[in-house]
């Protein structure tokens, strides 16, 4: 009967190994993710098109720090909202669009 046995050496080379692949793949992008939003999120400005996690699409008018809020105008009227519920800006996609 032949009883094989695995070093130490092997199985912590091989935990290390699984944890910079879970890392390359899981927590560097959502890391990207999180940094970008942020940066948006401090970037917005009075005039920026934008549409919220509700879908619902707007012109930015005012931008309160102080509390992290921000007043929006649509089609039927004006609504204070967080800056956590915007989704994205729709300016730069009207722009790019306009210049094909």
């Amino acid at each position: 009967m032949i009883i094989f046995q695995a070093s130490g050496g092997n199985n912590l080379t091989l935990l290390l190994l699984m944890f910079g692949v879970m890392f390359l793949f899981l927590i560097l992008p959502q890391q990207r993710r999180a940094k970008k939003e942020r940066t948006f999120k401090n970037n917005l400005k009075k005039g920026d098109l934008i549409v919220t996690k509700g879908g619902i699409h707007g012109k930015v008018l005012e931008v309160n720090d102080s509390n992290d809020t921000c007043v929006i105008e649509t089609m039927a009227g004006k609504m204070k909202m967080e800056r956590s519920s915007i989704s994205h800006e729709m300016s730069k996609l009207r722009t790019a669009s306009a210049k094909k």
